[in-house]
């Protein structure tokens, strides 16, 4: 399965979105913990301690000490030019 990962600032708490980084991976588990090691990875998170929030549709981890945030959901292919066609199996 391919998942949608953005890695972002935070301003009171909230989404900034004054600088970003966008991800698409591939998890070949279903586990929770399995899905966010493969997002960290991608951003530039290995290691790193937060605390996790399962939304439903959406993960959300917030790391310890820092003022930012990474969303981790599942990819909806919206056509021929999907980045997942790109990430290696």
């Amino acid at each position: 399965m391919f998942y949608d990962v953005q890695y972002t600032d935070t301003f009171g708490g909230e989404a900034n979105y004054s600088w970003v980084r966008r991800a698409v991976v591939r998890c070949d588990s279903e586990s929770q913990a399995a899905i966010m090691r493969v997002a960290k990875a991608a951003v530039g998170l290995t290691g790193t301690r937060g605390v996790t929030l399962d939304a439903g549709d959406c993960i959300e981890f917030r790391p310890y000490r820092s003022c930012t945030v990474m969303f981790v959901s599942l990819h909806d292919c919206p056509g021929t030019e999907c980045p997942c066609e790109e990430v290696p199996l």
